[in-house]
């Protein structure tokens, strides 16, 4: 993210001294990514390339080291940079895998990897970054932050494996349902923000309080996302409405939206859940989300969950950068993509 994106997602409420602060650390974590991806093994680096180049928010990243700087504490940005280097490698290789998972051709309004190099390569070059993440973890050598990103890595491994297992099941309970989320990716998240506690050497209470947000950031985020594969809009979101419920995926508003039901309307959306569903449909389905109050409640959830992070940051002291973390919380509810 650039100093401009985070002041548009802040609306006025943090410096400009800090946010140029952040976009400066981002802009060198995307050199750090530029460098980390190139590889002799010329699908690699076009896969890699093809990744770096697709964008994205670099929120992780931001999240390191806002969450070191947040602390007070005097730190070297170096390590912040790449470990956020690293921490953005292990997400960039989950996308790859994803797509190939979900028979994506597009990411962000791009092609994705598997779309130009093929499924075997793709997911042969995502294994790679994760090699080459994991490598500028042992560069770093602090054994407590091995520990923490390899159990949240783990974590994220273990929900994708999870989230494919109850595919298909129109009858997923919300905590299953939760517990995929936090897995895949509330835990890295979480992740990423005590890995800038750790580099800080910050208090353990003051540890405890980043990770708490991070957690609670990261559910929100994704109920967020569940919000948006309803009713986003696909010019901003790069992806066709519903891919969840066409791939058999229940997701909170669905869940929410089963016991509003009559048996015939239940009946119907079970009978299309996964297969055969047309775009009217479709909409149909996500009008009785948002007239029937399935949308709301997911909205309160994920609002819950934000203040439930804003309330952990008042065990973190009062600097710029707990501000900005702060406002990149409430940006997570306001997102469109």
């Amino acid at each position: 993210m650039t100093a401009q994106a985070f002041a548009t997602l802040t609306q006025g409420r943090v410096e400009p001294e800090t946010l140029d602060a952040i976009g400066h650390e981002v802009a060198l974590v995307e050199e750090e990514l530029a460098r980390r991806l190139k590889s002799q093994v010329a699908l690699v680096d076009k896969v890699g390339g093809l990744t770096l180049r697709a964008g994205g928010k670099r929120l992780r990243p931001a999240f390191v080291a806002l969450a070191a700087q947040a602390t007070g504490l005097p730190f070297d940005p170096s390590r912040t940079r790449r470990l956020g280097a690293g921490l953005e490698m292990v997400h960039m290789a989950t996308l790859i895998h994803d797509d190939v998972i979900d028979h994506a051709a597009t990411r962000r309004g791009k092609p994705t990897a598997a779309a130009e190099v093929g499924n075997t390569a793709s997911i042969l070059s995502g294994d790679v970054l994760l090699a080459r993440a994991m490598s500028l973890l042992a560069e770093d050598g602090d054994l407590e932050l091995i520990r923490t990103v390899s159990a949240a890595v783990v974590d994220m491994a273990e929900g994708e494996v999870r989230e494919v297992e109850v595919r298909g099941d129109f009858d997923l309970s919300i905590d299953d349902h939760l517990d995929v989320l936090r897995r895949k990716t509330a835990s890295f998240i979480e992740a990423c923000c005590e890995s800038g506690a750790i580099v800080a050497h910050a208090t353990s209470e003051v540890r405890e309080a980043l990770k708490k947000y991070g957690h609670h950031v990261g559910i929100a985020f994704q109920i967020v996302d569940d919000l948006l594969d309803y009713r986003g809009d696909k010019e901003k979101t790069g992806k066709p409405i519903a891919t969840d419920f066409r791939e058999a995926q229940a997701t909170l508003p669905l869940i929410l939206l089963r016991e509003k039901l009559s048996e015939p309307e239940a009946q119907t959306v079970r009978t299309k859940f996964g297969g055969g569903v047309s775009d009217d449909e479709l909409r149909m389905f996500a009008h009785w989300m948002e007239a029937r109050g399935a949308f709301a409640e997911a909205e309160a959830m994920a609002h819950d969950h934000i203040r439930e992070a804003l309330a952990a940051l008042d065990a973190v002291p009062k600097t710029p950068s707990r501000d900005l973390l702060e406002a990149v919380a409430q940006y997570v509810i306001r997102r469109e993509a």
